[in-house]
C-alpha cells in the first residue's frame, strides 16, 4: 500500500523530528529567501510518487507486504536536522542528482533490523547491536542507496530526466559528505512500515542548490494544452516506418519419417512430399493467409488467393 496516511496506524511513533522546521519555515509556509520553489506541492507530489518505490525496495528484504507514504516536507539546515538526530549512529549515505549532491539517511537500528529480516530473523533486534556498523551493513546499506536512487529517478522522470547515482561511503563516519552544515535542505521523509507494525523512516535531503537546476518545472502550472505535431516529424516517421522489411515464408509440406528412415537416409533418396492448392504465407512470424505456387518472371512466386489472420 502506497502514501498510506500515518493516522491509520495504531500506536503510530513519529520518529525522530526532523527539525526546527517551524524557525526555517517548514512545509508550504516556508519564506522564499529559503527557497525559490514556491509551496513545494510538486517536490510533495514526487515525494508520494517515490514512495512506490521505496516500499518495492524494503518488500524484498523482508519479504513481507510492505506499506509505505510520503511524510511532509520540511525545510531546515542540515546542522539543525543533525542536531535533532541526537547522538543516534546514522548512515549518511551521499547520492547524486545530475552531479549535484544530496543525502539517504538511515537508522543504525533500521539498518540491523533489515539485515535480520534478511536471514530469515524475526526483525526484533536488540538496539545493542545498532551502536556499530558491520562489514554486512556495508553491503546491505551499498544495495539499498542504489535501489533508492533507482525510485527517484523514475519518480522524477515525468518531470525532468534527473540522473540519480549513488555514490561511494563510509559508514560511521563523522562528516557528511558533499553539503555543509548551514546549507538550506528540503527533508523528504518516507515511513515505511512492515504489515501493522510501527513504521521506521528513510529521509531523502536534497539541497536548495541541487534543486536549482529544476526552479522552472518545480514551481510551474501543469496545464492540459495538447501540442502540434511537427508535420516534417510525422512525414520522416512515417516514410522510415514504411521502409522496414518483413521476411516473407511459405511453407510448401512438412513431412514425417520414422527414425529408422531417417538414419538410413544417403544421397540420391528422394522423400516424397504432398501439398494443395494453397500455401500458408507468414509474414514476420505471423499469419497472413493462403497462396498458390507458381512462377513469375521466370522465378518461384505465390500468388495470394485467401487473407487470413490481421488482415483478413
Amino acid at each position: 500500500m502506497v502514501n498510506t496516511p500515518s493516522s491509520l496506524d495504531a500506536g503510530f511513533d513519529s520518529g525522530t523530528p526532523i527539525g526546527p522546521a517551524a524557525a526555517l519555515g517548514g512545509g508550504s509556509g516556508a519564506p522564499a529567501k529559503l527557497h525559490p520553489f514556491g509551496d513545494l506541492h510538486t517536490l510533495q507530489h514526487l515525494s508520494a510518487r517515490a514512495a512506490r518505490g521505496v516500499r518495492q525496495t524494503f518488500e524484498g528484504y523482508w519479504r513481507a507486504e510492505t506499506r509505505a507514504w510520503a511524510e511532509p516536507l520540511e525545510v531546515l539546515r542540515l546542522a539543525d536536522y543533525r542536531a535533532a538526530r541526537g547522538d543516534k549512529l546514522t548512515a549518511w549515505l551521499p547520492l547524486s542528482m545530475d552531479g549535484r549532491p544530496a543525502l539517504c539517511v538511515l537508522d543504525s537500528q533500521f539498518v540491523v533490523e533489515i539485515i535480520d529480516l534478511f536471514f530469515g530473523g524475526t526483525g526484533d533486534v536488540s538496539p545493542v547491536l545498532a551502536l556499530e556498523f558491520t562489514p554486512a551493513c556495508d553491503v546491505i546499506v551499498a544495495r539499498i542507496a542504489k535501489a533508492l536512487a533507482r525510485a527517484l529517478e523514475t519518480a522524477w522522470e515525468p518531470l525532468a530526466r534527473a540522473r540519480f547515482t549513488a555514490e561511494p561511503f563510509e559508514l560511521g563516519g563523522s562528516m557528511i559528505p558533499g553539503v555543509e552544515g548551514d546549507e538550506v535542505v528540503i527533508a523528504t521523509r518516507f515511513a515505511i512500515a512492515r504489515g501493522s507494525a510501527k513504521p521506521a523512516f528513510v529521509d531523502i535531503l536534497y539541497p536548495v542548490a541541487t534543486l536549482k537546476p529544476h526552479t522552472v518545472a518545480l514551481t510551474g502550472k501543469v496545464v492540459a494544452k495538447p501540442s502540434e505535431v511537427d508535420a516534417e516529424w510525422r512525414t520522416q516517421l512515417t516514410r522510415a516506418a514504411m521502409g522496414v522489411r518483413f521476411p516473407v515464408r511459405s511453407v510448401l509440406a512438412e513431412p514425417t519419417i520414422p527414425l529408422s528412415r531417417l538414419m538410413d537416409l544417403k544421397e540420391g533418396d528422394i522423400i516424397p512430399i504432398s501439398f494443395g492448392a494453397d500455401v500458408p504465407i507468414v509474414v514476420g512470424g505471423m499469419a497472413l493467409g493462403l497462396g498458390t505456387v507458381g512462377t513469375s518472371n521466370g522465378r518461384a512466386a505465390i500468388r495470394i488467393s485467401k487473407f487470413e489472420g490481421p488482415l483478413q
